[in-house]
């Protein structure tokens, strides 16, 4: 039996392969309409499973070297502030048009994943949290992670009185999924105090800077010096459709203001972060991006953005960290579906 699931699975990656290298999708995609596949990237280094930010989300610098290469040469990369135009029926766009997008704001944006994005002639946007920059500090959701990961405790309270085990990896990623449950609603210095409690309780400390280095404003900057798009990604990365009315309108306006006032120009583009609870945009957040005078706002949910599409709720699709999975679900996209 297992010897057939094996067979099966290597018949399946071989079809995938053959399809993707034949170009029979590329020509079924011309069929299909106009679209623009928005891909959402977060860290780019060396060796990003021995990072304390990028495990589960990290790319490594040769895979991400290889996949700009494949947008460069198979697509027409294409930048955000191009994605209004066609959305609203003013301009078409290449039939195979991608756009390259960051989260959260790692160092190694600039460091690493600049220059290939130099190389090959690509304009990315980054939308970067302000806490993270401001306070040089990665996201709560990395904090809460390490926490869990790093400590030697085998249990932990949460603040509702739930005991959670942490005597091996199912229990601990449960506990964390609980733990990142309570902050995603929180903001500001809630949400900090939530944190530090979490990371005092577990007895594990605070990520050590250098395993987790943030952008800072000189660092943003230099993104648009050198012909990137900054972006907004709220003030503390909570899960917007979970806070109250007034935080809600803080993270979505006060971010974009303190973005322009480093940057000096306007910042037109915003991301909703995505934090374990769903949904993570609702119609409410939608309204409140729009009203905060963002031209557009993308969600962490995969699909083609098509003319007449919201422009404050446009799908996105995570960049896989496998080549060969990264180049067939960007083929089945092109195609309408999110994977075949």
């Amino acid at each position: 039996m297992a010897t057939s699931r094996l067979s099966l699975t290597t018949g399946k990656r071989w079809i995938k392969t053959a399809l993707v290298g034949s170009g029979a999708l590329r020509l079924v995609s011309k069929v299909t309409g106009q679209g623009i596949a928005i891909l959402m990237y977060h860290s780019v280094l060396d060796e990003p499973e021995h990072q304390a930010n990028t495990v589960d989300m990290g790319h490594q610098t040769e895979t991400f070297r290889r996949q700009m290469e494949i947008i460069a040469h198979e697509y027409d990369p294409v930048s955000m502030d191009e994605v209004p135009s066609f959305v609203t029926g003013e301009r078409p766009m290449p039939r195979r048009a991608v756009v390259i997008t960051f989260d959260d704001g790692y160092a190694d944006n600039l460091e690493v994943a600049a220059p290939i994005l130099s190389h090959f002639g690509i304009c990315a946007t980054f939308y970067v949290s302000v806490r993270c920059v401001d306070e040089a500090q990665p996201p709560w959701v990395a904090r809460v992670r390490y926490a869990f990961r790093r400590s030697k405790k085998q249990l932990w309270q949460s603040p509702n009185g739930t005991i959670w085990p942490l005597a091996d990896y199912e229990g601990r990623e449960a506990a964390f999924i609980a733990a990142c449950a309570l902050c995603a609603r929180l903001t500001g210095e809630a949400q900090e105090r939530m944190v530090e409690a979490m990371e005092r309780e577990l007895d594990a400390g605070p990520i050590p800077p250098e395993a987790c280095r943030m952008l800072t404003w000189d660092q943003v900057r230099a993104l648009t010096r050198g012909g990137h798009i900054v972006g907004s990604h709220t003030l503390s990365h909570p899960n917007l459709a979970h806070v109250g009315d007034d935080e809600l309108n803080t993270e979505i306006t006060k971010s974009r203001r303190r973005i322009q006032d480093e940057v000096g120009g306007p910042i037109l583009h915003f991301a909703y972060p995505n934090p374990v609870l769903s949904p993570h945009w609702t119609m409410r957040t939608v309204a409140a991006s729009r009203q905060a005078g963002y031209q557009t706002a993308v969600i962490a949910t995969p699909g083609l953005v098509r003319q007449r599409d919201d422009l404050h709720s446009l799908h996105r699709l995570p960049a896989s960290r496998n080549l060969e999975a990264f180049r067939w679900n960007l083929a089945c996209l092109f195609l309408g579906r999110r994977s075949m």
